[in-house]
């Protein structure tokens, strides 16, 4: 049986209804339940996103049968409008505008007044006695015609300011010179006139071809070329942010049109059932006289407020629609409390208003802020409209991010154009002064000045001037790279691996193409986008609303699943247990060796991996132990009554051999050694790959004192606090592991300690390994949990180096070979098989076996919604990221119950 695509609405019956969003998309879904509730909706038909699929698979073809349908729902339409499409004596207009199951407002295309010809111009003359508007009419026609059907969906890509748009807007400002007028309300009915004419010479002769005088010509024309336009930049560049799927398709929706342009009984608007911005109980919007819906969105003519309340400073001066127009307004604002009240969500509708008569056009659950999603969520929970449950599903996880980082005003970004484009790695915004060196950020920072640190990439020697600085932009790296991770860490914005950006420490000087910006140069980022800006853009507040953590409360009434933070020190454990973390997933103990106060412990383990013999390398291991217990016992005190995952030392040694000449020679005096020496042997630890050299069990096999020297550290920091009537919860994680014998080897001086000290304590490993994973049945015999880190599971298991990603990774994303970075969201394809294999071995082995993830990803909702349906005990994030996971996975507890 052939599928069905084309469904009516209007008066004379309609076919569909809310429920069946995926196959009409939402606006021809919303079109049909507002039909079905009554409402003054002209009539029309929705061609659906599975005609949209088959478009496509048929090299751009419409499907068999499509054209037989399209002619049955018109004639059904001119029923019910009275009308007759192409008809030379009453003739019916259609518009025609996409509508996909996700909205993407903006993101594709419309055509208005299809329609009109040499045929029919005279026909709408002669019966609306009017001949301005019909020629207004027209000359919108031929140039979104021409733009959207005979030149964006044939592909073709004009230079700069060389469309057939804007040549034709020339025209027409041409026109309004000559005339000396300023809007196009003042332009006669000759004038309209000679436009079209001009308008259809110029399409002819940018286009190379005529414009289409035929009516059924435009119709099939304008419904082509909306499905071309899900494939178009916009559309595409959109859902990559929004991360809506390719086959899902858009819908057509061909409806008759209704006219806000025929004189100064006439008008077309937006409109929100409350503030999209703030949440407020409010009904906001905008209208214009004598318009199309065109022409409020596109800023040609400044729209007048909806009502008296929600007007500003900017257009207080102007007539709203309710002091102009009381009884279309309270029309309208009785359909708003309607349709809110069907929905249960906020709505963005579309009106027009005909000689009088009010018209819905539109109406979809409306985009809104961070805040005012949360404001809208709590009033309608608070007013008996929704429930907790549906409260909960109400913010999108990724939104919180605006309620707990700066973010630049959107109305300042909007009039600056960015001058770099790099990895979102840090979200939120910052704005100061450029320095090229960690010193430079630190002494800047001291001197009350806000700064962004731009580096080639950054290192561990850098922190501290990573912490001073308000952003951090780099040229390399992937958003899994040092940078990314310490700023997610920290909340703070950062954009990295931004290939363009040239940068000369020595002159103090960076470029991109033909820009060139000097130190002290004021730029600001925006890392929630990953662009940068010339000079200071305007900041807006985004602390944490006093209504987030009643929100969150109710998040945890429906959440199964743990979070707990990847945190390092103890401000930061504070700071993510204020944020509701239950735990520690992931302490790195080479943190020490990084930032404030890390000098001696730095300086130590410099002299451990330069050791000439053992005993020089266990004296300084036994040097270093205090260091060690130290960092462990604040960060177990911060977290008292939590369980921390200790990872025991994993640092590419590498990264820890010093450059400077004064710390080589301060190093070989502690050595009594030359600095040749010791040059020697820190190019004796030169590895091919370091990322998989010695480190992490490794180093702790070949060195064994230092594996008992961090376990003994750990467990006497937590008999210490024990003993002061605290409640340490430590979890010792061995890393790099790839086989039980690994383990088997370090859990006999595990034991030992853990006798003699008498802590309970776990002992387990990170599955970052493919072959641990494979192997994860033997691998539960000895450890009593496993932490995925995915990070290093995805690096190993794509062949991808994680900092080095960023220099093809855009490339991969543009030509689809990747739907996503794998380094943001968990591969559920490829690297989820290893953990949907290593969870069910293990669980086989050991039915108790903890499990968690204590990778990146563990704070993308994405990866958060499947390691819920894989039984992962908990997910561990960055500090900032805490809120978000407690919402991915309540979210996804309230999906799995229904």
């Amino acid at each position: 049986m052939a599928p069905k695509y084309v469904y009516s609405f209007g008066s004379t019956g309609t076919d569909g209804d809310a429920s069946q969003k995926n196959l009409l998309g939402g606006k021809g879904a919303n079109l049909a339940e507002m039909c079905n509730l009554g409402l003054p909706v002209p009539a029309g038909f929705t061609i659906t996103t599975e005609c949209c699929t088959a478009f496509f698979a048929e090299g751009k073809q419409f499907p068999a049968g499509l054209k037989e349908e399209v002619q049955a729902a018109l004639k059904k339409t001119e029923a019910a409008m009275g009308m007759k499409y192409g008809d030379a004596e009453n003739p019916l207009l259609v518009s025609s505008r996409s509508g996909a199951r996700s909205s993407m407002p903006g993101m594709m295309e419309t055509v208005l007044n299809v329609g009109l010809c040499s045929k029919t111009i005279p026909g709408l003359v002669k019966k609306s006695g009017n001949e301005r508007f019909v020629y207004d009419a027209y000359r919108r026609l031929i140039t979104m015609y021409s733009d959207v059907v005979m030149e964006k969906a044939e592909g073709i890509e004009p230079a700069e300011g060389k469309g057939v748009r804007v040549q034709l807007e020339h025209l027409m400002d041409a026109m309004k010179h000559a005339r000396g007028i300023t809007e196009d309300t003042d332009l006669t009915t000759e004038d309209l006139k000679t436009l079209c004419e001009q308008y259809k010479a110029k399409v002819k002769e940018v286009l190379g071809r005529e414009f289409p005088d035929d009516a059924m010509e435009q119709l099939w024309g304008a419904i082509g070329a909306v499905f071309k336009s899900w494939n178009g930049k916009r559309a595409v560049s959109y859902r990559r942010i929004e991360g809506i799927p390719d086959e899902w398709g858009t819908a057509v929706n061909v409806q008759s049109m209704v006219f806000g342009n025929m004189g100064n009984t006439s008008a077309t608007g937006v409109a929100f059932s409350r503030n999209p911005a703030t949440g407020d109980n409010k009904f906001y919007g905008e209208w214009l006289i004598n318009a199309q819906g065109e022409d409020v969105v596109a800023g040609i003519r400044t729209p007048s407020p909806l009502n008296e309340e929600t007007k500003n400073d900017q257009n207080r001066h102007l007539a709203s629609l309710e002091t102009e127009w009381p009884e279309s307004y309270q029309e309208l604002h009785d359909i708003r409390d309607k349709l809110e009240s069907h929905y249960k969500d906020m709505q963005d509708i579309e009106f027009t208003i005909q000689e009088g008569k009010l018209y819905m056009l539109q109406c979809r659950n409306g985009k809104r802020t961070g805040t005012a999603a949360l404001n809208m969520a709590m009033d309608m929970l608070a007013e008996g409209l929704i429930d907790e449950k549906t409260a909960v599903t109400r913010l999108a996880p990724a939104q919180l991010d605006e309620l707990l980082h700066p973010i630049i005003n959107p109305e300042s970004e909007k009039k600056a154009t960015p001058f770099l484009k790099g990895l979102p790695a840090g979200p939120g915004g910052a704005c100061g002064v450029i320095v090229f060196t960690s010193d430079a950020a630190v002494a800047a920072a001291k001197a009350g000045k806000k700064c962004i640190l731009v580096r080639e990439e950054t290192n561990p020697e850098d922190v501290e001037g990573m912490r001073a600085a308000e952003g951090i932009l780099t040229a390399r790296g992937g958003m899994t790279s040092h940078a990314a991770l310490v700023a997610r860490g920290w909340g703070k914005c950062c954009i990295v691996g931004a290939g363009e950006l040239k940068i000369k420490v020595s002159a103090g000087t960076l470029s991109v193409g033909s820009k060139s910006l000097k130190a002290g140069d004021v730029i600001t980022l925006n890392g929630t986008r990953g662009l940068a800006y010339e000079g200071a853009l305007e900041m807006m507040d985004a602390s944490e609303n006093p209504r987030f953590k009643g929100f969150m409360e109710i998040v945890d009434k429906f959440r199964t699943m743990g979070v707990r933070t990847n945190a390092d020190t103890p401000e930061d454990a504070r700071i993510a247990r204020g944020f509701g973390a239950e735990g520690i997933g992931l302490f790195r103990t080479e943190h020490m060796f990084y930032g404030a106060g890390s000098e001696d412990a730095l300086f130590i383990l410099r002299k451990m991996i330069h050791a000439g013999n053992d005993e020089e390398r266990n004296a300084a291991i036994d040097e270093l132990a205090p260091f060690v217990k130290r960092d462990i016992k604040a960060t177990l005190e911060a977290m008292d009554g939590l369980p921390v995952t200790v990872r025991l030392l994993d640092p590419p040694l590498h990264e820890f051999v010093p450059q400077e000449e004064s710390a080589l020679a301060k190093l070989a005096k502690a050595l009594n050694c030359s600095v040749d020496e010791v040059k020697k042997r820190g190019a004796d630890l030169h590895e091919v790959n370091p990322m998989m050299g010695h480190r992490g069990v490794r180093l702790g096999i070949t060195y064994a004192h230092l594996t008992e020297m961090q376990i003994r550290a750990i467990l006497e920091a937590a008999a210490e606090l024990k003993k002061a009537g605290k409640n340490p919860k430590p979890e010792i994680m061995v890393p790099v592991t790839c086989t039980v014998k690994e383990l088997d080897f370090v859990k006999p001086i595990f034991d030992k300690i853990q006798s003699e000290i008498g802590i309970d304590c776990l002992y387990g490993t990170m599955i970052e390994i493919p072959r641990a994973a494979l192997l994860a049945d033997k691998m539960a015999v000895t450890a009593q949990f496993f932490s995925f880190g995915t990070n290093d599971l995805t690096q190993m298991g794509f062949g991808f180096s994680r900092d080095d990603i960023g220099g093809f990774l855009q490339d991969y994303l543009d030509l689809k070979i990747l739907d996503a970075d794998p380094f943001q969201t968990i591969d559920q394809e490829g690297i989820g098989q290893l953990i949907e294999m290593s969870v069910e071995r293990g669980r086989k082995t050991r039915p108790d076996l903890k499990i968690g993830i204590c990778g990146e990803q563990g704070g993308d909702p994405a990866s958060v919604d499947f390691c819920f349906r894989n039984n992962l005990n908990y997910v561990s994030c960055s500090p900032y990221r805490v809120p978000i996971a407690r919402l991915s996975a309540a979210q996804s507890a309230i999906k799995a119950k229904k």
